[in-house]
């Protein structure tokens, strides 16, 4: 049985980071069920090229292990249906626009006083509260926004976007762990609570070291492309072929690294002893190892780096990474029933298990028949709510008047 098995969650969210919590609750076990418009659905369907005629890879990567219904948001008999399903319900995931769902009758106070036990979570772009929570913003406009952008690449290089999805994912995650602590503190107290979480707060949470350390010292963190600005040795090198990846990270495997370069006599030259003085004498320091490192090819160092105890590895391609006998090793890569391609599990083992993709993402409306009133399947739904037109993963903003 997984964890969440008997949790029943509805999902009124698009795009990559409220789907992703709803996709790490599914995976979890949970029942989730994705509401979407009837006309066009998730915008992230059509991001990208199509794995399957109606969805691209990305929807299917965010929506996979739900199931999925179309309603007409503008019918008051569909609202006044999906409030008494709301109440059956454990956990409401939400990334509206801010406003949307108060119009709805459907906001967090609103639900919270006609259903205690409700976990309500919402995902926003900026916050719940402060001057920019009604402004829009995609996850390179949050990475920019905070600061992200200017503490990564190289030092001569303009700011550069984080190349992952690191918030969207990451909000997704913190939104899905808050569910499951929202739901054992339900257990315990009997009464649910209000979940929120946003990309803004998501980046400040990454940036707890950078961000942190320039409010606590003082100091504003220098771009470093592969290495620390806090650690020597800590970066890449050029080797004879290509690059590898070095972090000897204390003392002692400094020392190791030296050994394995040559330098022996680095163990007994007092100005090398401490990080602190290694950080002083960088500039001594990198031309001496990065003369050593391209004298030999990477396998030779990875070989020689490995035997010594220093950590290290290769700077793979993705294509290099999908290639690796660790990587199939892991068993990550899962199988949706019914699809060409494999997807990402989830991250972690439950008894050395990784939970299962049970079903792939749904289309449009597929389970209107399991879920819905028979009295609403019926009938003619027209597009619901402007979802599509939301410039925001995490809750962007229009003015509240909706045309």
């Amino acid at each position: 049985m997984l964890p969440l098995s008997g949790i029943k969650v509805i999902e009124i969210a698009q795009n990559l980071a409220g789907p992703f919590a709803g996709r790490i609750l599914a995976n979890l076990g949970a029942d989730v069920v994705k509401l979407e418009r009837p006309e066009g659905g998730d915008d992230a369907r059509y991001w990208g090229a199509l794995l399957t005629p109606d969805a691209s890879y990305t929807f299917h990567a965010m929506n996979y292990d739900k199931r999925g219904f179309a309603l007409d948001l503008r019918d008051p008999a569909a609202i006044a249906w999906l409030k008494q399903y709301i109440a059956r319900c454990d956990v409401l995931v939400q990334n509206m626009r801010p406003g949307v769902m108060e119009d709805l009758g459907l906001d967090a106070a609103s639900l919270r006083a006609a259903h205690p036990r409700l976990v309500y979570c919402s995902l926003w772009a900026f916050g719940n509260k402060g001057p920019m929570k009604m402004k829009p913003g995609y996850e390179p406009i949050v990475q920019a926004f905070a600061g992200m952008f200017s503490i990564n690449g190289a030092p001569e290089a303009p700011p550069t976007r984080i190349g992952v999805q690191l918030l969207d994912l990451g909000t997704g995650m913190w939104a899905a762990l808050g569910c499951v602590a929202a739901l054992y503190r339900r257990q315990l107290t009997g009464e649910g609570c209000v979940v929120d979480t946003s990309l803004f707060e998501t980046a400040l949470g990454w940036l707890t070291l950078g961000l942190g350390g320039y409010k606590a010292m003082g100091t504003l963190p220098v771009r470093h492309r592969t290495g620390s600005g806090r650690i020597v040795v800590f970066q890449a090198f050029e080797t004879s072929d290509g690059e590898i990846m070095v972090a000897a990270a204390n003392d002692r495997l400094f020392m190791k690294f030296a050994q394995a370069i040559g330098h022996p006599e680095w163990e007994s030259e007092p100005r090398f002893k401490t990080n602190a003085l290694r950080l002083a004498q960088r500039d001594e320091l990198m031309p001496q190892i990065e003369a050593a490192m391209r004298a030999r090819s990477r396998s030779e160092w990875l070989a020689r780096l490995d035997a010594a105890g220093v950590p290290c590895a290769p700077i793979n391609t993705l294509a290099e990474t999908a290639a690796e006998p660790q990587t199939e090793a892991v068993e990550i890569l899962q199988e949706a029933p019914g699809l060409p391609k494999p997807f990402i599990g989830l991250p972690i083992k439950f008894d050395d298990v990784r939970p299962p993709i049970r079903r792939p993402a749904p289309r449009i409306g597929e389970h209107d028949g399991e879920i819905l009133d028979p009295l609403l399947v019926g009938t003619k739904r027209e597009a619901a709510l402007d979802l599509g037109q939301r410039p925001n993963d995490a809750g962007a903003v229009k003015p509240r008047g909706r045309s």
